[in-house]
């Protein structure tokens, strides 16, 4: 397993490598990996000749300063995972290596995928997602990327980027990667107490109860439950449950056989803010 941290002997690594006919795959992440990251690996060990992981806690996507100084940074222990799943190579470029000086997030016009959820509480993440993301295709120049679903408007916004700029790159989604109590798993979870991680599983438990109610409920009654049942908890805060499209993210006024529908959450367990979905739209087929 190759370890690069400068762009141009990246570049010119992967352009020998694609010169030779090979595949590329891309896992970009932030570190501080966990089972769910190796899987994306996995994945794509399966569809392509050679698998980079990127790991780069960014910046500009960050709209708390604080959060970025605690994002844990576990590289060493990472490169061991990443050599146990047979990764080729891994891309480790320090911040003044992807940005110039006092260089800003481009901005988007991403067709308000990024005004939804997640964007009404984290103003321009989503340009900073989308800015170093650009930025990574550009140098990797991936024949496909893997994302996760946990991250699903994420995932939307970066098929938009990718419609956007005219990369020539596939993106494929990811099955979120859950913890045996159903916690979906995050570089975060390893920040929560240890009274809040006992508390955490209840917010997939809720979803699992809101897919159910989808079945005979309308999207604002299922709202309205899973806002109910954080309400009644003593240990987690509910930012957002929206019911809504797939495709376009919008909040869904009704369940439907044509339209694929998610349920979206971010709750907070103390300090620490974890997000998670879950595919409502079979039960209305």
């Amino acid at each position: 397993m190759k370890v690069f941290t400068a762009r141009d002997l990246t570049q010119s690594h992967i352009l020998d490598l694609k010169n030779k006919g090979l595949s590329i795959g891309l896992v970009p992440t932030m570190g501080a990996l966990h089972q769910g990251h190796l899987a994306l690996v996995k994945q794509a060990k399966q569809h392509n000749d050679i698998v980079i992981v990127s790991i780069f806690v960014n910046p500009t996507q960050f709209n708390n300063s604080s959060d970025l100084e605690k994002y844990p940074r576990t590289l060493e222990d990472d490169l061991k995972k990443l050599q146990s799943v047979n990764c080729d190579l891994v891309f480790t470029p320090t911040t003044e290596e992807m940005y110039d000086a006092n260089e800003k997030a481009e901005i988007f016009d991403f067709d308000g995928l990024d005004k939804e959820m997640e964007g009404k509480f984290r103003d321009n993440h989503f340009n900073g997602v989308g800015t170093i993301v650009k930025k990574l295709f550009n140098i990797t120049t991936p024949t496909n990327a893997y994302f996760g679903e946990k991250d699903f408007q994420q995932l939307q916004i970066i098929k938009k980027l990718v419609e956007i700029t005219q990369q020539p790159v596939n993106i494929i989604g990811c099955t979120i990667h859950r913890e045996a109590d159903g916690l979906a798993m995050s570089s975060r979870n390893t920040r929560l107490s240890k009274e809040h991680r006992e508390s955490a599983p209840f917010i997939y438990e809720t979803l699992t109860q809101a897919k159910k109610l989808a079945n005979t409920s309308t999207p604002s009654e299922v709202e309205k439950y899973v806002s109910d049942k954080f309400n009644n908890h003593h240990n987690l805060v509910l930012e957002y449950f929206s019911v809504a499209n797939e495709n376009d993210l919008k909040t869904a006024t009704s369940f439907s056989n044509t339209q694929k529908q998610r349920g979206f959450i971010a709750a907070f367990a103390g300090e620490i803010r974890l997000i998670d979905n879950i595919a409502l739209y079979e039960l209305s087929n």
